[in-house]
């Protein structure tokens, strides 16, 4: 009878975590999930978002951001939403700015209902996004991660309460 109670009990820390993405295994030691949000857009849902760090351990200096889209966007449109966010929290550097846009442009692809994207930082704080586990680009600069991720997960975010969830209490 124990022997159930343990293995429904696993199952059902499974079920509330998921799956962790191979591509997040593969470049996130120990790697776990921190929280998850669904962001909505006035009434429509517009991704659902999973923090992964190692050990579901967070401020971490690896960690991977998967967003689920709810919704068709363009690449070009994911661009040019992520750099507004980031100048709406204080980044003025022109040439940071201009660099940025142009690689996210050449990087998000077109996204379809039920797609995904993973953004990965690593040691180094370079930033590599994969979507199908296929990689399709990197940005090297560190202050990229840094500007990028707060969009989500940084104090000055447009979404607190996205960013409280995603942390799950990790950052109190």
């Amino acid at each position: 009878m124990s022997r159930i109670l343990i293995l429904l009990a696993s199952l059902a820390v499974f079920a509330a975590h998921g799956v962790v993405p191979n591509v997040v295994n593969n470049s996130v030691p120990n790697a776990a999930q921190v929280g998850q949000a669904k962001f909505t857009y006035y009434f429509w849902d517009v991704y659902t978002a999973t923090l992964y760090a190692p050990d579901a351990t967070w401020p971490a200096k690896r960690f991977a951001l998967k967003l689920d889209y709810l919704r068709d966007f363009k690449g070009k449109k994911i661009a040019e939403r992520s750099i507004k966010e980031m100048k709406s929290q204080g980044l003025d550097d022109g040439n940071k700015i201009q660099q940025w846009s142009a690689a996210m442009q050449r990087i998000f692809p077109d996204i379809e209902e039920g797609e995904h994207l993973i953004g990965v930082v690593d040691e180094d704080g370079v930033t590599r996004f994969y979507q199908d586990g296929q990689e399709l680009g990197a940005v090297e600069d560190p202050d990229f991660a840094t500007w990028f991720f707060n969009i989500w997960l940084g104090p000055e975010t447009s979404e607190p309460e996205l960013r409280e969830k995603l942390l799950n209490g990790a950052n109190e």
